[in-house]
This record gives C-alpha cells, sequence and structure tokens, in this order.
C-alpha cells in the first residue's frame, strides 16, 4: 500500500549514507560466508584449499614436478625423506548486493530507499575494507544499474557516489531482474537482496533463479512504518506508485485489521519460502535504526562478524 507524497523530494538525495564515525566501527567487521569459494585471486579470506600463504598447514610427500622450494630440507636432513610443506590458502570472497530500485521504495518515513541504499553502503565497505570483490546491481523491471568486481578501501568514494546518483522509479520485476543477473554474474559468494517484494509478479521465479547460481544468499524485506500500521480513513482513492493502478476504498476498521493480517500472512510466505530453501530471512521497518540492523541482526544472521 503505497502512495507517493505531494512535493516530496527523495530523502535518499539529502543525507549521507555513511558517517566516518560508523565507518571506523564497521572496520573491525568481516562478511562470511556459510560456504567455501575459491576466487580468481588471493585475498585475505583463510580458506580450505591448500595453497601458499605463509600460514603453515601440513606436509606431504613430494613428487615429480612439485616446486622444490616448498620441500623442507630440514626433515630431509633427519629423516632423508622428501616432504612438501602445505600452507592454508587466502582467497577472495564475491559479495554482491542486489537491491530494488522501484518507484515503491521512494517512499515511508524514514524513507524505504534511504534505508537501503545505507544498508547497501555498509555492507559494501565491509567488503571493501576486508579485499573481498563487491558488486552492486540496481533493478526495477531489470538490471539498471551496475558496479561490478570493485576491491580495496580505495573504491568507497565510487561505491558511494554510485548509491547516492540511484533514483528510484519504475516497477519491479524480481524474476526478470534475477534472471538477467545470473546470466551476467559469473562469481559466486554471498548475495543480499534489498527489497519490500511488494512485486505482482511475485518472488519465488526471482529467488529460484539466484539460488541456482548456488550462492550464499540473504533477503532482507523493508517495509515503512506507514505500510506496516498505516494511518487511514475514510474514502480514499489509492493510487499504485509504480503501474498508477487505481482503487477507490472506504477505510474501516475491519479493512484496515484485513489488510495487517494479508500483509502479516504475505511476510510470514515469503520467510517459509526462503527458510525452506536455506535461505537466511530478514524483516525490517525503516523504524529500526540501519546501524542496528548492521552492527546486531546481521551479525546475529551470521552475515557479519
Amino acid at each position: 500500500m503505497s502512495t507517493r507524497p505531494s512535493a516530496t523530494k527523495p530523502t535518499a538525495e539529502r543525507e549521507e549514507l555513511l558517517t566516518p564515525e560508523f565507518m571506523h566501527k564497521l572496520d573491525t567487521l568481516q562478511v562470511l560466508s556459510r560456504k567455501i569459494f575459491r576466487g580468481s585471486i588471493k585475498g585475505e579470506r583463510r580458506s580450505k584449499r591448500m595453497g601458499e600463504s605463509v600460514e603453515f598447514a601440513d606436509y606431504r610427500n613430494y613428487v615429480v614436478g612439485d616446486d622444490l622450494r616448498f620441500i623442507d630440507w630440514n626433515i630431509y636432513a633427519r629423516l632423508e625423506r622428501l616432504l612438501l610443506k602445505l600452507f592454508l590458502e587466502e582467497e577472495d570472497l564475491n559479495v554482491t548486493v542486489l537491491f530494488d530500485m522501484s518507484a515503491s521504495m521512494d517512499w515511508g518515513k524514514p524513507n524505504k530507499g534511504l534505508y537501503i541504499k545505507r544498508v547497501a553502503a555498509a555492507l559494501g565497505y565491509i567488503a571493501l575494507v576486508s579485499m573481498d570483490r563487491l558488486s552492486l546491481y540496481g533493478y526495477n523491471s531489470t538490471l539498471v544499474h551496475e558496479m561490478a568486481g570493485v576491491r580495496g578501501r580505495r573504491s568507497t568514494a565510487q561505491m558511494i557516489n554510485f548509491l547516492k546518483a540511484i533514483e528510484f522509479e519504475g516497477t519491479s520485476d524480481f524474476a526478470t531482474a534475477a534472471r538477467r543477473f545470473t546470466s551476467r554474474h559469473k562469481g559466486r559468494g554471498v548475495v543480499l537482496v534489498l527489497s519490500d517484494f511488494f512485486d505482482k509478479g511475485g518472488y519465488a521465479d526471482g529467488i529460484r533463479y539466484l539460488l541456482g547460481r548456488d550462492c550464499d544468499l540473504y533477503v532482507i524485506q523493508v517495509l515503512s512504518p506507514d505500510e506496516v500500521e498505516p494511518e487511514l480513513a475514510g474514502d480514499l482513492k489509492l493510487l499504485d506508485i509504480e503501474d498508477e493502478d487505481v482503487a477507490e476504498v472506504t477505510i474501516s476498521k475491519p479493512l484496515l485489521d484485513k489488510y495487517r493480517s494479508n500483509l502479516q500472512s504475505y511476510c510470514m510466505e515469503l520467510k517459509d519460502h526462503c527458510v525452506r530453501r536455506g535461505i537466511s530471512y530478514l524483516f525490517t521497518n525503516t523504524r529500526v535504526s540501519f546501524d542496528v540492523l548492521v552492527m546486531s541482526y546481521l551479525r546475529q544472521r551470521g552475515l557479519l562478524r
């Protein structure tokens, strides 16, 4: 139930996404994956694979063709056996944020659009300072904005400017956007989806496409307090903010009760759909401070430590 307020400048254009003080707190965090993914270059994340980092793991017998530099000559001097030193390999993690930039996200007090930009910026910053590989994709009816495969703290300003420039417009088609994403984004890793999931096409197909990439998937549903507990009364003409469908209704207590019940059922169905498929689901409304969401809730869900 989203209608656009008259003559209101999008809040997301007027406020900073991350403060220096909050970024300092984020410096201590790291994105986690419940799976181990092999990156294309070595990063700062310890893997269960054996490689050539500085941390010793084990020995194995030398075989012809092995690098002679990793033979332990001290053991050879004592035992006359050629043993090769093995080390824990460190590798990068792909961290992707797929966020809804349809018109319905530019709504509510606090504004949903600003909220998801801040969450995306926080997750992006954590990934960058951890030397993970970060990709951001904004979608409505398809993928519209893309910043893919950036690394390192120096990319922070680029990420912030990218998110600030996003405008919320168009209709949401999660399935089409997810299908387009999976055809273009080949790296596996952690994928975080930020949306209100008010999509007339539903969410099931989009989630199925993402799971087909064998990613570590997190879903965050973001609503505004106005949507959770609408304060409406009387005879109203409701305009769909995305496709301009019109409905004339008389707001009464039984109708509001039915709306709340339907909304709760819809959110629970989305949660159950995710949980049954091993997806971490989190519901929040924008009254919850986004820094609490990041520093507390996402750590409890195992996305951050």
